[in-house]
């Protein structure tokens, strides 16, 4: 399995580490040409008006949204998951638009503002994931097609799920806890098999 991880600006470094760390390989992406071969992306937090001001300027930014839709399973943390988000507010900006959200920058305050809370995420287990919160963006608005995987004690969304998209509001990356990004390469994986599935009924001849 190979993860493409946005490279651009902002915390890449720590998602490489970590899903190194996880046995899997991490590779840094700049340019359109180096999404071939990978088998999911992730977009990290930063700083999201330079991602994306960045991602035109390399050619990336049409290529990833199509290559996105057509199959691959992305995940953004914060700047990522307003990148990937339908609408963002606070102000508005340009959007990849492939998770059926609204969503308020900065919502939570600014760098000052930062925090650490836990997070309820079922799915990932009993333990809540003690998450760091950096000028994090607020969700708003979910779609009934979106999943929300995760909440603060508050009742605020913070992780959420639509196909093979994944997003949170924090920095996983920031902690020694990697559940999250062993969650995301169990989607990975599932496409992979689904991918392999499709392939062969395809070789299968018609009676």
């Amino acid at each position: 399995m190979r993860i493409g991880v946005l490279a651009l600006q902002g915390s890449f470094i720590e998602h490489i580490n970590m899903l190194e760390e996880l046995g899997v390989t991490a590779t840094p992406v700049y340019k359109p040409d180096e999404l071939e071969g990978i088998d999911g992306f992730i977009i990290p937090g930063g700083e999201s008006t330079t991602m994306l001001n960045l991602m035109h300027e390399f050619g990336i930014f049409e290529p990833l949204k199509e290559k996105a839709r057509a199959e691959l399973p992305v995940m953004g943390t914060c700047a990522g998951m307003l990148l990937l988000a339908k609408e963002v507010s606070n102000p508005g900006m340009e959007t990849l638009t492939l998770i059926d959200i609204s969503v308020k920058r900065n919502a939570f305050g600014r760098q000052i503002d930062s925090f650490e809370a836990s997070v309820d995420i079922p799915l990932l287990g009993k333990e809540p994931f003690l998450a760091i919160f950096i000028r994090a963006p607020l969700i708003e608005r979910t779609s009934p097609d979106v999943e929300i995987l995760g909440r603060l004690n508050d009742g605020t969304a913070v992780a959420v799920r639509q196909e093979r998209m994944l997003a949170v509001s924090f920095h996983p990356e920031l902690t020694q806890d990697t559940r999250l990004h062993r969650y995301f390469l169990e989607i990975v994986a599932d496409c992979l098999e689904e991918e392999v599935k499709s392939v062969r009924e395809a070789a299968i001849p018609a009676d």
